[in-house]
């Protein structure tokens, strides 16, 4: 945790007026804007062509006409930008500089004695803004109400202007809405000649009347209106309560507010409180709620104490929507007043749309409503390739979170260093550490001694007065920008999705788990989001549904199935399933869902249910009910679904069908390419070697998903015995199924196609060694150590040899300089800047898993030094190309052969766990 003290600001928050706003400040309305379309001719146009040519981009340049110049902007595409353009020459043709406001207190009082009576003067009626709509909208109130300005209005809608000025007076103005009302009231009190303030001080009226016509023109407009229905959402004070939608009926001749007080039980406008905008920046959501009774009782106690004073049961739900303390009943609402214009901008709020704004302050929330699958979606464990990603980017699902929780913008600071080129850099090419080699053997090698470009990324969250809360520093580095922000900004969701869903981690437990994603934060961090887990405390969330109940696939078996790194589509259906009854109804679906496997994308029931699919199977199960807010984000119906979980207990019914499944790049690059496709000429060309070597047994490590065992068996081998290993629980799962069907397709009493005697599958780490698999005939690790770090490759090239010992091993890895071929891109060599242009063509990576790929004199370095080593022989072949023609081959292969004294057994080690065995002889009695 950030240790406290002098709150850390925001380097990068500055206060400036835009340059219109100097000129407006400097000029009034003396200032002239014309904006006009500039014609531009098509370049390189081509006369009397039948195709249609396109278009050039509308541009505009702007004149601004001042009393002393007139100057002319340069062309843009936007016609505020012109605008702006145009007065950042004028400020410096007249040399105009910037007026700090730095007023004293008597001078802020003053101000904003000023700006209040400016509001109640004639002119600004004339001014069509949301503020002066307000005004016009105050003159059409019934009985004793009318012309009366509600003081919650003019601290909401002129917070601009207001606010600036009221900080002055009481820094603590900035950030406390309520503070605001209370010193315009007293402003206002201060114009008696001009304005009214009412007994209770909520609202100010003009003393004089407007003007007649002034009275005639609003009263006309308001004629040509019409009635406006308005679907709102009433929020109780009482959590107890569920919220509910409300219809309104807005009248064309009087005050929305109005409507909306007498629906909270309220006398009037008055008496209602604004909370700031909810969602997005363009909408008019907002909270409305009770002005606290004793706002302005004792004018004697000081500003701060009188604003902060509330008396009354505080609205958990509504304050964590508004981002402020809210008290008593609330509605959320979307209706105002538009910007030149007198209408009202409304739009309907509905229970689902509510609880999609809900869901939008769950860190992973955008992400879920990005990709409309609240009920099957989740944040991605890694950013792996932009193609692969769906959905969102992590880095505006932050901002959208920051902006939800009323925070800062995050801030991202990017560092790019020159690093040594043993340290890790995920996504780039690293050189060799088994030896150290002198600068010319690294020389012809094609190992480089020259520094690698790195890219690291560090994110810090403000609160709104940019007081520091989080701050996340990770250790990777990366080639790309993109690649060091989207994935640190990833892991603080990740992190914030924990805190989130887990509100009674202690202290130490939270500061351990910041620890471990590389996240620091403060005091006023955990103060912050306290209210946070009060409103999700009750229920438990997606992520943590358990019990599921999975029925059996229906579908034949199409042998096609999901894999790590590939990009299943799906089609699904969840439904709200009653127990004990037949009522279903359905809650989301979507025809088409596309997603990594393997990154956890997917919830984990939907996740285990498409691992055991293949392609056209279908499967059905049930999960517990997640948090009831999620369900009902999801219905269409909100209100009928919300009948449907009160009254009894209920289920999830999900409906799964796998549509097709896309092999990662490498593998589509290489079936395009190839013919067979690499991985089967790898297949072919072990089972080459197992014939020339008359071999018995076979292992295989890093065997995945079992595609090399499965793939064995469909060639008669002399092969009697086989093993695999790997790290990987779900392909060692996938691997058993796939070795166990095969294995037992082979078993025909009368015409055996196999020698196969046993067969077993391993959990473990191939770098550590364990006596059961010495000694075997033949070993394969085939596209397998590129996915390791170097220093684990290196590990392992030691441990197989000098402990597992086989007659044969046989290893194989991408030909990096293959992929000017597989990419049609340009040959990255390591002494190249990393900042010149042409790395945007620089080769990538087959895989984005890949920590390295080695050329070829690279791998026959790492080879021919563990071969001397070991006292093995290694000879260098390949699949896909050819050895004589440049780049060589596009999968390059190691073959050791050991030596010939006798190898002695090997007896201590660490044992892997047996995950599932074969043996003819038990299939034999079972039969």
């Amino acid at each position: 945790m950030i240790e406290a003290g002098k709150p850390q600001a925001n380097p990068l928050k500055m206060s400036s007026l835009s340059p219109k706003a100097i000129i407006h400040q400097k000029y009034g309305d003396k200032a002239s804007y014309k904006v006009e379309e500039v014609q531009v001719t098509p370049e390189n146009g081509c006369p009397g062509l039948v195709i249609t040519q396109k278009a050039p981009p509308c541009l505009y340049r702007c004149i601004l006409h001042l009393p002393e110049t007139t100057v002319v902007s340069d062309t843009f595409k936007k016609k505020r930008e012109a605008e702006q353009s145009a007065a950042e020459k004028a400020i410096e043709k007249l040399g105009l500089r910037q007026k700090e406001y730095n007023p004293t207190m008597q001078e802020a009082w003053d101000d904003l004695a000023g700006r209040v009576a400016f509001l109640f003067a004639n002119e600004f009626l004339s001014f069509p803004n949301p503020l002066s709509n307000h005004f016009r909208a105050a003159l059409r109130r019934d009985g004793h109400f009318n012309g009366f300005v509600p003081v919650s209005v003019i601290a909401v809608y002129d917070a601009k202007t207001t606010t600036s000025i009221c900080k002055f007076i009481n820094p603590a103005a900035e950030m406390n809405s309520l503070l605001v009302m209370s010193l315009v009231s007293r402003a206002a009190a201060k114009l008696s000649d001009l304005v009214i303030v009412s007994d209770d001080r909520l609202s100010v009226q003009r003393r004089n009347l407007y003007l007649p016509e002034i009275i005639s023109s609003i009263n006309h407009e308001a004629s040509l209106s019409e009635s406006i229905p308005l679907d709102v959402i009433l929020i109780p004070v009482s959590c107890e309560k569920a919220v509910e939608p409300l219809k309104l009926n807005i009248s064309a001749t009087g005050y929305y507010l109005d409507v909306i007080a007498q629906a909270l039980s309220l006398p009037g406008a008055s008496d209602i409180i604004i909370s700031r905008t909810i969602g997005k920046a363009s909408s008019e959501m907002r909270i409305y709620s009770s002005t606290p009774k004793r706002l302005f009782e004792n004018l004697s106690e000081p500003l701060t104490k009188q604003a902060s004073h509330v008396e009354g049961s505080l609205n958990i739900r509504a304050t964590y929507f508004a981002g402020q303390e809210i008290h008593g009943d609330a509605i959320l609402a979307s209706i105002g007043y538009a910007w030149k214009s007198t209408d009202l901008s409304h739009e309907a709020i509905s229970l689902c749309s509510y609880y999609r704004n809900f869901v939008s302050k769950i860190p992973s929330g955008p992400y879920k409503v990005s990709r409309d699958a609240i009920l099957a979606a989740q944040l991605p464990l890694a950013f792996t390739t932009k193609s692969n990603w769906r959905g969102s980017f992590p880095r505006d699902i932050l901002c959208a979170f920051c902006r939800s929780h009323h925070l800062s913008e995050p801030v991202f600071s990017t560092q790019s260093s020159m690093l040594d080129s043993s340290v890790n850099l995920p996504g780039s090419r690293k050189n060799l550490k088994a030896t150290e080699l002198s600068k010319k053997e690294k020389s012809e090698l094609g190992i480089a001694a020259a520094p690698t470009g790195a890219i690291s990324c560090n994110i810090k969250i403000y609160s709104k007065n940019q007081e520091l809360l989080l701050e996340c520093s990770p250790q990777e580095s990366y080639r790309k920008q993109t690649d060091a922000v989207q994935s640190v900004a990833l892991k603080v969701l990740r992190w914030l999705d924990i805190f989130f869903e887990k509100p009674d981690l202690s202290a130490e437990e939270l500061g351990l788990l910041a620890k471990k994603f590389d996240i620091q934060f403060t005091h006023n961090f955990v103060k912050g989001f306290s209210l946070c887990h009060s409103v999700h405390r009750s229920g438990t969330t997606i992520t943590q549904v358990s019990n599921t109940t999975f029925n059996n696939l229906e579908g034949q078996n199409s042998g096609v199935t999901p894999a790590n790194g590939c990009l299943a589509c799906i089609n699904y259906t969840v439904s709200l399933l009653g127990e004990g009854d037949s009522t279903k109804e359905y809650i989301e679906s979507c025809e088409e869902f596309e997603f990594e496997v393997g990154n956890q994308a997917v919830l984990p029931h939907l996740d285990a249910a498409v691992e055991k699919m293949a392609v056209g199977q279908s499967a059905y199960f049930t999960v517990e009910l997640p948090l009831s807010e999620l369900i009902l984000a999801a219905s269409g119906d909100s209100a009928k679904t919300l009948s449907l979980l009160s009254p009894r207990s209920c289920k999830l019914e999900y409906c799964v069908t796998l549509l097709q499944v896309t092999e990662p790049l490498e593998d589509r690059m290489e079936q395009a390419l190839f013919s067979p496709p690499l991985s089967k000429q790898r297949v072919e060309f072990a089972v080459c070697q197992i014939r020339q070597s008359s071999a018995v047994s076979l292992v295989d490590f890093g065997c995945g998903s079992g595609s090399l065992l499965d793939s064995l068996l469909s060639y008669p081998t002399s092969l009697e015995k086989i093993a695999g290993v790997d790290l990987s629980h779900r392909g060692l799962a996938k691997a058993a199924k796939l070795v166990h069907s095969k294995l037992n397709s082979l078993l025909d009493p009368n015409e055996p196609t196999s020698e196969m005697k046993s067969a077993a599958l391993y959990y473990g780490n191939i770098t550590e060694f364990d006596p059961q698999l010495h000694g075997f005939d033949i070993a394969t690790c085939l596209e397998v150590i590129e996915h390791m770090e170097e220093e684990e490759a290196c590990l392992f090239g030691n441990v197989v040899l000098s402990l597992f010992a086989p007659k044969i091993l046989i290893v194989s890895t991408p030909n990096y300089e293959y992929n000017v071929i597989l990419q049609g891109c340009t040959p990255h060599s390591q002494e190249d800047d990393p900042d010149e242009k042409n790395q945007a063509q620089a080769c990538k990576f087959r895989n984005h898993d890949h920590k390295f790929e080695w050329t070829r004199a690279q791998f026959q370095h790492w080879a021919s030094e563990l071969a001397a080593k070991h006292n093995y022989s290694v000879e260098f072949s390949g699949v896909g190309g050819t050895a004589d023609v440049e780049p060589g081959f596009a999968s390059q292969i190691a073959i050791f052969r050991r030596g010939e004294e006798s190898v002695s057994s090997m007896e201590c080690g660490s044992e892997y766990v047996q995950i599932w065995k074969w043996s003819r002889e038990d299939v034999a009695v079972n039969c």
